[in-house]
């Protein structure tokens, strides 16, 4: 795993270069208090609108020719990420296609 340095702020946008592919994130918390994300692939969306949860598979699927995935952990337990604490407790990580057979 690989992680993805975040700041603690309710809406964000990051790019980052992953198994040789241009990744792009647009993370944004809505009026729930949850936070979404859209994953972008050479500029284009792939997902758009994805619940971020603990320990959980973003894209999930290599139908949308993204190879690896995303998933954020609760460092200290086992929410949800919340913004406040993105960086520190809940750390953003890209997950190699190798590393997939381990999750």
């Amino acid at each position: 795993m690989q992680a993805i340095s975040l700041q603690p702020v309710p809406n964000q946008t990051a790019s980052m270069l992953v198994a040789g592919q241009l990744a792009g994130i647009n993370l944004y918390t809505m009026s729930d208090g949850n936070l979404y994300i859209d994953i972008l692939l050479n500029n284009l969306p792939i997902l758009t609108g994805v619940l971020c949860l603990n320990k959980t598979r973003i894209v999930r699927d290599a139908y949308f020719g993204f190879i690896g995935d995303f998933i954020f952990v609760d460092t200290q337990g086992s929410n949800d990420p919340q913004f406040a604490e993105l960086g520190t407790r809940y750390q953003f990580n890209y997950v190699s296609a190798s590393d997939l057979a381990t999750l």
